[in-house]
């Protein structure tokens, strides 16, 4: 019987390509998501989700446990390894992510396709807000680069960086004609 296909995230990817550095465990993958500031682009910010998407990952024979450990007065914490069917997996779905483009739900565009639920002065006013935010991501990011290229951290590991900079900046550019379009009634319905 042909194995089902497993279930790929975000999240399970950058859990996967942890364990292919070394075996760990939860506490510590982590740790090294915010510290490598990968937390940009997977959602750690329930505590919760690694855990069960380690689960998950376990679960479908992706990674096993390799043994639970104490340290010092701390309690046990279950250390993985990722399995050959896991690393497999792990490649297989890179290779799907870099060369098909997903089919993703953002919110934003649910929003622009509701725009006539809201006055047109309230639409610009709100998307003036969202310029601020993608001005002061586009600063986050710039700062990152800056600290990253003082640690002399290779272009390699750098490159989402690079690509999430170049979609805020379209986004911003976007934004900003929108914006003018409706401030200047070039775009308009009644509400």
């Amino acid at each position: 019987m042909p194995s089902r296909p497993h279930k790929r995230s975000s999240l399970a990817v950058q859990l996967l390509l942890l364990l292919e550095e070394e075996p760990m465990h939860a506490y510590r993958m982590q740790q090294l998501i915010k510290e490598r500031r990968k937390d940009a682009i997977v959602n750690i910010a329930q505590r919760n989700s690694v855990y069960q998407t380690l689960d998950r990952l376990l679960r479908d024979g992706l990674i096993e446990v390799r043994e639970t450990a104490r340290e010092g007065k701390r309690p046990r914490s279950t250390v993985y390894q990722l399995t050959a069917e896991g690393r497999e997996t792990l490649l297989s779905w890179l290779r799907t992510m870099l060369s098909t483009p997903a089919r993703e739900f953002p919110e934003f565009p649910v929003a622009l396709a509701s725009l006539p639920a809201l006055p047109a002065a309230e639409v610009a006013d709100l998307l003036e807000r969202r310029v601020s935010a993608l001005e002061e991501l586009l600063g986050t990011i710039a700062d990152d680069g800056r600290a990253a290229a003082a640690m002399g951290v290779p272009r390699l590991f750098l490159v989402e960086d690079e690509y999430r900079r170049t979609m805020a900046e379209s986004e911003l550019r976007w934004v900003r004609e929108l914006i003018a379009d409706l401030r200047e009634g070039r775009l308009t319905w009644r509400r």
